[in-house]
């Protein structure tokens, strides 16, 4: 059974930074593409970031282009969420979640989801 266990969210000034990890478990998790979703009070899911298996294609939404870096660490099946210079309107529940195959934006194409980490940007 996959799992995806979210952490590093938290309490931020505004132009903070914030590293989210997800570690994923439960089988090999060769071909598979990770992705970054966030979903504020009252608003859709919202595509962040994704990273192929190899980690040689990256794809970052427009809200967060230049200020999130998405990165993998295969050997020990973590993704990282690198957000830096953060806004008030960054603040929202952070999920990870993974499709076997490319990746996508939308959150329909992924079949397994962590449960989520919450990340509040506030003076």
């Amino acid at each position: 059974q996959v799992q995806l266990v979210e952490s590093g969210g938290g309490l931020v000034q505004p132009g903070g930074s914030l590293r989210l990890s997800c570690a994923a478990s439960g089988r090999t998790f060769f071909g598979y593409a990770m992705g970054w979703f966030r979903q504020a009070p009252g608003k859709e899911r919202e595509f962040a970031a994704a990273i192929s298996w190899s980690g040689g294609s990256t794809y970052y939404g427009d809200s967060v282009k230049g200020r999130f870096t998405i990165s993998r660490d295969n050997a020990n099946n973590t993704v990282y969420l690198q957000m830096n210079n953060l806004k008030p309107e960054d603040t929202a529940v952070y999920y990870c979640a993974t499709r076997f195959g490319p990746l996508l934006t939308i959150p329909g194409g992924y079949n397994y989801w962590g449960q989520g980490t919450q990340v509040t940007v506030s003076s």
